[in-house]
Order: C-alpha cells, then sequence, then structure tokens
C-alpha cells in the first residue's frame, strides 16, 4: 500500500525520541535519500529520509548504506545548516504525509539560527527541503520544480515555500461523534461503495484502510458493491461509525499494532498500522512503525536504483551471453560437417586410383566405391578447369581442413561455455549488488577487455586493494563472510581466507564465496552459512540447494582462469533452503 496520513500521524508519533537529540551526521547515499545520525536525549540512532519517487518513506533504520566518495550538494548544504543542530520539534501537517522537522542550529559565526526540514511523501512528487522558517523563502529541495514542471509551486533555491494543493477533505481526528461522522458521508457520493466514501472525504485515509475499517462493520458485501442505484443501509453505517470511532481512538492515543499481511493467493505483502484482517493470508506484527517499514521496504528501493543504475550493464552481459549460445549453435553446425571428413578422404582416394579414367573437362564421373561392401557406383563431381590429380588433392584438402577443424571446433565450443559460465555469474551478481558492488563490476569489465572505461574528468581513480565485504555473525558468534562479486570473491578466497577456513558454494550454481573465520562453530553456524551461500545464488528461491563446503587448502584458482572461478576438492555436500527470517536475525555490517 502507499504511505498513507494516518501512518504518517504514527511515525511522527515514533520519531518523537529524537526531539532535544542533535544530528550529529547527515549523508546522501543515494540521489533521493538522506542518512540522519541521530544521537543524545539518552538515543542514538539513524534516520531515513526518502523522497525516493516510488518507496517515498520516513523512519528509523539499522540498515547499512554506501555514501559516495563526494557528498552531493544538497547533502553539503544541510550539513552547513543543519549538522550539530538540535531537533526541538517533528510534527505533521494535518493529516497529510508531510513531517516538518524544527532545527536549531549555531553556524559558523556562533548565532543560532531555525531551519524546518520539510519531508513530503507524495510519490512521485515526494520531497525533502530545507526551509528559513522565519521568512519562509526555500535554501533548497533534494528535487527541484520548475515553473514547466508545476504551476502550483516552485521549489528552487530563493524562492518562497508553498505546501502543496489542498484535496478538500476532513482531518479524521476532527471528527468526534456519530452526528458529524454521517454528515461527513453524506457530502459523498451515497451511491459509491462504502471504503469509496471514505477516501474520498478523509484526508489521510488509503483505500486499504478504509476497506479494513468497513470489513470490520461487518457491512453485508453485496452493500458495499452495490450497483449504482442501491443506497447503504443506516444500520450499516451505524456499525462503521463504531468501528471508524474505536479505530481513531486508538490513534489519538497512539495505540498502534503495525502489521505486514501477505496475502495466501496472490503473494502480495501489506502494511498498516492496525491488524488487516479483511484479508487472508500471513501476518507479521511488528513493535514499532519504523521496523513495519523496514521490514516491508527492505532493500526494494536500493534494488530499483542498482536495476536502473546498472541498466546499460546487465544489457551488455545479456548480449555477450546471447552471442556465445549463438556461437555454440554455429560451431555444432560446423562440427556435423566436420564429422563427414572421412567422406572426403574416401573421395580422393578413389580419383587417385581411377586416375586413367578421368579427363579434363569433365564435370562428374562414376566409379565403384571399393570401399563398400556392396561395390556401390558413386558419383563424384569435378571441377572442369581442374587437372585429374588436382581434384583428388582438392579432396583431400577438404579432407584435411574438416579433420583438423574438429579439434579447433571443440577447443572454441569450450570456451563459449566458460564465457557462458562467466556471464550467468555475472547477472547472479548483478541481481544481489548494492550500488557500490556494480562499480567493482564494471571495473572488471574493463579490466577483462569486455568494456571501454567511461570517460572520467581529473585523476584515474586507483584500484581499491581491499574491497567492502558483507560480514555476519552466526547465533554462535562466528564470523560469516561474503563475497558479492568477483572482485571480492578473488580477494576472500584467495588473500583474506587462510588454510583452515571453512569455504562454501554453491554446488554447479552461480553465487557467493562465503568463508567461516575459523573453526569454532556447530552445525548453526555451518547451516547459517549455507543458508548464505543459498541466499546468495542463482537458486535462492528454490528449496534444498546443494551447497559444498571444504576448507580453503583445498580451493584454487586454474592459471588464467576467469576472475572468481575456482576448483576445490575433499568437499562435502548439505542441502539446504534458505529460512528469510533466519538469515534477517544474523547481525551484520560491511567490513
Amino acid at each position: 500500500m502507499a504511505l498513507d496520513g494516518i501512518v504518517t500521524h504514527a511515525i511522527t508519533h515514533d520519531l518523537q525520541r529524537c526531539v532535544g537529540a542533535r544530528i550529529h551526521k547527515i549523508h546522501q547515499p543515494t540521489e533521493h535519500e538522506l542518512v540522519f545520525s541521530i544521537r543524545g536525549a539518552g538515543m542514538q540512532g539513524k534516520l531515513l529520509l526518502s523522497a525516493n519517487p516510488t518507496y517515498p518513506r520516513v523512519h528509523w533504520t539499522t540498515g547499512t548504506y554506501v555514501n559516495p566518495m563526494e557528498a552531493p550538494m544538497f547533502c553539503m548544504l544541510l550539513r552547513k545548516h543543519c549538522e550539530g543542530g538540535m531537533i526541538e520539534s517533528i510534527r505533521q501537517i494535518g493529516a497529510e504525509r508531510i513531517i516538518h522537522i524544527e532545527v536549531k542550529h549555531r553556524d559558523e559565526l556562533g548565532d543560532l539560527s531555525n531551519k524546518t526540514i520539510i519531508v513530503e511523501i507524495m510519490g512521485r512528487h515526494s520531497n525533502i527541503i530545507l526551509m528559513d522558517p522565519s521568512t519562509g523563502i526555500i535554501h533548497d529541495g533534494i528535487h527541484h520544480v520548475t515553473p514547466a514542471i508545476s504551476s502550483h509551486r516552485i521549489v528552487m533555491p530563493g524562492s518562497s515555500y508553498a505546501s502543496p494543493p489542498e484535496q478538500g477533505k476532513l482531518d479524521p481526528l476532527a471528527i468526534e461523534n456519530e452526528q458529524q461522522f454521517l454528515d461527513a458521508l453524506s457530502e459523498t457520493d451515497e451511491t459509491a461503495p462504502l471504503h469509496k466514501r471514505l477516501v474520498d472525504k478523509l484526508s489521510g485515509f488509503s483505500p486499504l484502510l478504509a476497506k479494513e475499517l468497513v470489513h470490520r462493520a461487518h457491512a453485508d458485501l453485496a452493500t458495499d458493491e452495490q450497483s449504482a442505484d442501491e443506497s447503504v443501509s443506516q444500520q450499516s453505517l451505524a456499525a462503521l461509525w463504531s468501528s471508524y470511532s474505536s479505530f481513531i481512538e486508538q490513534v489519538r492515543n497512539d495505540h498502534y499494532t503495525p502489521t505486514i499481511k501477505t496475502n495466501a493467493d496472490t503473494g502480495k505483502s501489506f502494511f498498516s498500522i492496525t491488524e488487516l484482517t479483511h484479508i487472508e493470508g500471513e501476518a507479521v506484527v511488528f513493535p514499532d512503525i519504523s521496523t513495519c517499514l523496514e521490514g516491508f521496504y527492505g532493500n526494494k528501493a536500493e534494488r530499483d536504483t542498482v536495476k536502473q543504475r546498472a541498466a546499460d550493464l546487465i544489457r551488455f552481459v545479456q548480449n555477450e551471453k546471447a552471442k556465445n549460445i549463438t556461437k555454440i549453435k554455429k560451431l555444432e553446425d560446423t562440427l556435423v560437417e566436420a564429422k563427414d571428413a572421412e567422406k572426403y578422404r574416401v573421395l580422393g582416394e578413389l580419383l587417385t586410383a581411377y586416375m586413367h579414367q578421368i579427363k579434363r573437362g569433365d564435370t562428374t564421373i562414376e566409379l565403384v566405391n571399393f570401399y563398400d561392401e556392396e561395390q556401390a557406383v558413386i558419383k563424384i563431381d569435378l571441377d572442369p578447369q581442374l587437372t585429374p590429380s588436382d581434384n583428388a588433392q582438392r579432396y583431400f584438402r577438404r579432407y584435411t581442413k574438416h579433420k583438423n577443424s574438429l579439434s579447433i571446433v571443440a577447443e572454441q565450443m569450450e570456451i563459449a561455455r566458460t564465457e557462458i559460465q562467466y556471464f550467468e555469474a555475472l547477472l547472479q551478481q548483478v541481481d544481489n549488488a548494492s550500488l557500490g558492488d556494480i562499480g567493482e563490476i564494471r571495473d572488471e569489465l574493463v579490466e577483462q577487455g569486455y568494456m571501454k572505461e567511461r570517460g572520467r574528468r581529473g585523476p584515474k581513480k586507483k584500484k581499491t586493494l581491499k574491497p567492502t565485504l558483507l560480514c555476519y555473525t552466526s547465533s554462535e558468534g562466528a564470523t560469516i563472510y561474503v563475497g558479492k562479486n568477483n572482485t571480492q570473491n578473488e580477494y576472500l578466497t584467495n588473500r583474506l581466507a587462510v588454510p583452515s577456513d571453512t569455504w562454501l558454494h554453491t554446488k554447479d550454481i552461480p553465487g557467493s564465496h562465503v568463508v567461516i573465520r575459523g573453526g569454532d562453530f556447530g552445525n548453526a553456524t555451518l547451516e547459517e552459512a549455507a543458508m548464505l551461500s543459498a541466499h546468495y545464488s542463482q537458486a535462492r528461491d528454490s528449496s534444498s540447494i546443494p551447497v559444498d563446503y571444504t576448507t580453503i587448502r583445498h580451493v584454487r584458482k586454474p592459471n588464467g582462469a576467469k576472475p572468481g572461478f575456482v576448483i576445490y576438492d575433499n568437499q562435502k555436500t548439505l542441502y539446504i533452503t534458505p529460512d528469510e527470517k533466519r538469515i534477517k536475525s544474523l547481525a551484520s555490517e560491511l567490513k
């Protein structure tokens, strides 16, 4: 569901714990997102502000974000005006999806100044704006809105801030009795379904929430999906008021039940601040709205960003894989032709044996094939411009060419299969990649000569000797490293790991190298490492995935092999089905 005004109300309540704390650090990992490190007032945490067009949201986060080497301009501006500042208040504007964060900051001269960070959660129109509250002038926004984009308001440095257009709806928290509720609904289309009438009249109400309240009111389904000439019974309206007033009272008292529910039929997930009884499926209840939102969105926003940034990379790798598949088909055709090499030797020897019967200028000749048990007559095509001897040599040369091509074709087919295997591994790595991983994959293709290096301004970027690795801590306290691309796999397996460490990889399936450091671990750690190996592989959505494991001393890279390719022996195999909950419960960080 879209994040509505009621959910925004719960978010605002959840963020109250940082009032009185200071903004310690500000980072902008992507063009749409900001991460504030908050400290003080007895708390410490990271606050995510996202104006992502698809996944806009605000919540506390425990996620790991990779920041660019050079901070974007908007991030630098926020650091200047807000970093080190104290958060004085956080409030929602009406029942809208707009949050104002008031910050008191001391400038470089030591003077105190107030700034307002405005977060507008409005789908593709979402924005994060820094404003001077005393003048209403915008310092800047994470997304600029020019007059060409919107005639209602401008979001540019130096322009006056104007709120998004009013929708003319009622604040649901302002309705205090049944009569006000009935009067509000009477102003809507009485032939429309009840849930739609709630959405049309009440600010901050999403269709999902409205359907839930109607369901709780035990409204007759036929009534809720009635034809245009039917009316809603007074009994249904009274029941709806009962469910509505009960829910609103919980919101007023900030009593929430953040829930993610997955539809049993479609597999689609929904989230809300209350139980979703009208949806059949598995429900997961969270302690607060922030953990609920993080659980729902997970890394969806990052996955979308990665796909956008890596779109050309994915197309290139897919095209290279397709070229090699086509190459193999052509080589197979050549192989079929080459298998006829013996036929050309026989024809050459027949022409040599019967050369006295052939005259220059003949186009064909019929000869008895003495290699055939039945001594059948065979017709042989001749080049009339060649001598009988040259015609025989022509067939011998064709025989030699086809015979030699057998070994060459076999070699080329093996090379093509290796290339396909390599590109399949890259596609799997892109599927699991973070923004930082994409750069390493692109650099690898440049180094391997597949792609040309993009034009860069300034000095050439030095290759990182120690790539950042994803590190998990098992339930038994053991350290588990995961390489998410070939650069990381090579460093992890060939340089970081020691001979006694345990190495894991999905059997005959493209995936990540996984290493358990040390030998002091039990079956739980081995299972969790195997789950990580399966999770970061091409077979992540399958069950009973075979995972090989052995010690590093039995893993080696052949000379001239592709990046990330190794061979191993003395392995054992276990079959594992990834448990997403168990994987998410493991502590992880980038090292």
